[in-house]
C-alpha cells in the first residue's frame, strides 16, 4: 500500500481538528465548562486522547478555538445566506445580528467563552480566531471603512461589549436596545440584517 500524500494526511488531520471542536460545543452546552474534560472531549469526538493535547495546550485554548470555529460559520452562513447581496451595510447587518444571536442560540457557550477571554491571557490566537477576524475586517471594508483594521477592532470591542450586556446574569440588556446602539453608530436600517422577532414592537422609532 502506497503511503498517504501529504494533502490527504493534512485534511485527515483537519477533519480531526474539527470533530474536537464540534465536541467541545456540544459539551459545555450539555454538562457546563468545569464538567467538561478533555477526555470527555476526545471519547465523544471518536480521537485519541493524545491527539488533544496535539492540537490543543489545554482546554481553554480548545475553547476559545471551538467557539471560534462556531463564530466564524455563523457569520459566514449570514453573509452568503439568499439573496446574496454586495451592499455593504446590509453586510455589516447581518454581521452583527449573526454574533448578537449566538447569545440566544448558544447562551452556555458565549458566557463561558467571555468569562475565558477576560482572563489573562486574552484572545489565543488560533486559526479559527484569524478567519473570524478576517471576515469581520473584510465586512467593515465592504462597509465602507477608511481603516479596515482599525474599524475591525473597534467593532469586535463593540460586539464583545454587547455579547456581555445580553448575559450578564440578573441584569441582562434587551437585545433590541443594543442593536440600535450598533445599528444607529453604523447608519444602519433596523429591516436590515435579521431584525429580533418582537421587530414592530421594539422598533426604535415606534
Amino acid at each position: 500500500m502506497s503511503p498517504r500524500s501529504a494533502s490527504v494526511n493534512e485534511a485527515m488531520r483537519q477533519r480531526s481538528r474539527e470533530r474536537l471542536l464540534r465536541a467541545t460545543v456540544e459539551l459545555v452546552e450539555e454538562r457546563g465548562y468545569e464538567a467538561t474534560t478533555l477526555a470527555g472531549i476526545a471519547e465523544r469526538a471518536g480521537s485519541a486522547r493524545g491527539l488533544v493535547s496535539y492540537y490543543f495546550s489545554g482546554k481553554r485554548a480548545l475553547l476559545q478555538s471551538a467557539v471560534h470555529r462556531l463564530m466564524s460559520e455563523e457569520l459566514a452562513a449570514a453573509l452568503a445566506r439568499e439573496p446574496r447581496t454586495a451592499d455593504g451595510r446590509e453586510l455589516l447587518a447581518r454581521a452583527v445580528d449573526a454574533i448578537l444571536a449566538l447569545t440566544r442560540t448558544h447562551t452556555t457557550l458565549m458566557r463561558t467563552h467571555m468569562a475565558s477571554i477576560l482572563q489573562e491571557e486574552g484572545f489565543i490566537q488560533c486559526p479559527e480566531q484569524q478567519r473570524l477576524a478576517q471576515l469581520l475586517r473584510q465586512t467593515v471594508a465592504d462597509w465602507g471603512a477608511q481603516q479596515p483594521e482599525e474599524e475591525y477592532r473597534l467593532l469586535r470591542a463593540l460586539l464583545m461589549g454587547a455579547t456581555v450586556a445580553l448575559l450578564l446574569p440578573g441584569a441582562p440588556m434587551p437585545l433590541h436596545r443594543l442593536r440600535a446602539e450598533l445599528f444607529q453608530r453604523y447608519g444602519l436600517d433596523w429591516t436590515a440584517g435579521t431584525p429580533p422577532p418582537d421587530d414592530e414592537a421594539r422598533r426604535p422609532d415606534a
